[in-house]
């Protein structure tokens, strides 16, 4: 899958008793993009077979977001092997033109129908190119 972005406006919603994004939030925005770029990518046929599981997570926050911050959301896929993909998320700040997270995340895909890990097929790997 080429890169993938999003954006996002920090609502009211986002922020914590400090009044910036609580780090839930990031989090959050993590796992969406990724549901985004899959689902966008992906066909109905791939969709219906397979599905994916979060395994690790790494996110290292740099710095803090504000109400009506515009938040620019990039993802993408680096290398995949067996039935793992790692997945890149950046979190920038439009605004300030900040980096304010960047994530490392490793999916396991699995099949739909036996519920256990699956090997990456080549219809799927495509969609990483």
């Amino acid at each position: 899958m080429p890169i993938f972005e999003t954006a996002i406006t920090v609502e009211a919603k986002h922020l914590d008793d400090l009044m910036h994004v609580n780090n839930v939030h990031y989090v959050q925005w993590v796992q969406d993009v990724a549901k985004l770029h899959w689902e966008r990518n992906a066909t109905d046929s791939i969709l219906k077979r397979y599905f994916w599981v979060l395994t690790t997570h790494f996110i290292e926050y740099k710095n803090s977001a504000f109400l009506g911050d515009k938040i620019h959301v990039k993802t993408y896929v680096p290398k995949y092997k067996g039935a793992v993909c790692h997945r890149i998320v950046e979190i920038t700040n439009k605004t300030t033109n900040t980096l304010l997270a960047t994530s490392e995340t490793k999916w396991c895909l699995i099949d739909a129908e036996t519920k256990r890990p699956t090997r990456i097929t080549k219809e799927i790997s495509e969609l990483f190119e």
